[in-house]
């Protein structure tokens, strides 16, 4: 667990991971608020709330009297909001010292390429 986030943020954090690496896939069942307090020995509160701010942000659904599930469209959610926020953290404020610099798009995108590794398809 991140000592720096509160615990249901964490908890939906960890269920998104699972949307987006696939092993929760979209319509099925996901883990309920007392198998997540239960494995994370948390109090069913604290799971709840971060279950429903998956249902809040549309990752996951109830069905009445079955549990949650997750939602169709799920992972695009998840991985467009994540793209928006590695944006926004990493792109925004390179985009700015580049400027500061003098750096064209193109020198940006050289200096990326020449520190990336080889990419893997």
């Amino acid at each position: 667990m991140d000592e720096g986030k509160p615990l249901f943020v964490q908890i939906a954090e960890g269920i998104e991971d699972r949307v987006v690496d696939g092993s929760l896939a979209e319509e099925s069942r996901a883990p309920s608020t007392n198998e997540l307090a239960s494995f994370y020995r948390i109090n069913p509160a604290t799971a709840a709330k971060g279950v429903n701010m998956l249902v809040d942000k549309g990752v996951l659904y109830k069905r009445r009297g079955i549990g949650m599930f997750v939602s169709e469209g799920a992972r695009d959610r998840v991985l467009a909001e994540r793209r928006q926020a590695f944006a926004d953290r990493f792109i925004a404020p390179l985009i700015a010292e580049a400027r500061t610099l003098g750096l064209s798009p193109e020198d940006v995108t050289r200096l990326i390429r020449d520190y990336a590794p080889p990419h893997d398809s």
